[in-house]
């Protein structure tokens, strides 16, 4: 498992330009997504290497995606990191 240190710059809120999609990124590897009214809709692990990103939730279910230029892009989705 990667250390925090690698990851730091990730752990937080990403969400979609209108607010429908949330990812949290947690410090612990673990995610919990919003949709919408749906609060913890997904939750499960997360792993990155380098600029990717690897989910898989709790129930086996997997997914990836890509930060560039600090953006997220996963599953055809944009996410943009919320600012504290």
């Amino acid at each position: 498992m990667e250390s925090i240190e690698e990851t730091k710059a990730y752990i937080g809120m990403w969400v979609t330009a209108d607010g429908y999609i949330r990812h949290e990124l947690l410090p612990n590897n673990r995610y919990d997504e919003a949709r919408g009214n749906r609060k913890s809709a997904y939750q499960g692990r997360f792993k990155v290497t380098g600029n990717h990103i690897d989910y898989k939730d709790d129930t086996g279910f997997t997914a990836d995606g890509e930060f560039k230029d600090g953006i997220l892009y996963h599953a055809g989705m944009i996410l943009y990191k919320e600012k504290n």
